[in-house]
């Protein structure tokens, strides 16, 4: 399957959503998660650790991402609907590997991604004197599996 994340093109035997440690993630994390798992085509699977959803289709894959972006589009609406902060999100990409394709752990390297929230509070019109918090989604992301060697 080839997926397209913002220009970059990965080639992929499949996506993976997580939810890691569920009853410690945020509401956001939550919400996020569920608005995957109410896809069609999507593989769900519970352990007692996390919550995964598999997507191995371009079509669902596409579907997973305006979901995300929705969800998050609606969470900066609540912000600019009570007017106190300004709110933004980005995508953290990484990946760790050695000159044969292995991370750390010496299991095959994959892509992840998580989320990062940008909030801006108490800032006057010119952006300055106000407190930006940064908080990165830890309990919310997916995995670009690779493909194995032909």
């Amino acid at each position: 399957m080839n997926i397209n994340l913002y220009g970059m093109t990965f080639i992929t035997k499949g996506i993976t959503f997580y939810l890691w440690s569920p009853w410690r993630c945020m509401a956001i994390e939550h919400r996020l998660f569920e608005a995957i798992r109410l896809l069609p085509g999507t593989e769900f699977t519970q352990t007692p650790d996390e919550l995964s959803i598999e997507i191995k289709t371009d079509k669902v894959w596409k579907l997973a991402r305006e979901a995300v972006e929705r969800t998050l589009k609606g969470w900066q609406e609540e912000a600019t609907d009570s007017g106190t902060d300004r709110r933004s999100w980005y995508w953290l990409i990484e990946s760790d590997t050695d000159a044969n394709g292995y991370d750390h752990n010496g299991e095959a390297a994959h892509i992840w991604c998580f989320v990062r929230l940008m909030i801006e509070s108490g800032s006057d019109i010119n952006g300055e004197g106000g407190k930006v918090d940064m908080i990165d989604l830890e309990g919310f992301g997916f995995r670009v599996l690779r493909n194995e060697p032909v």
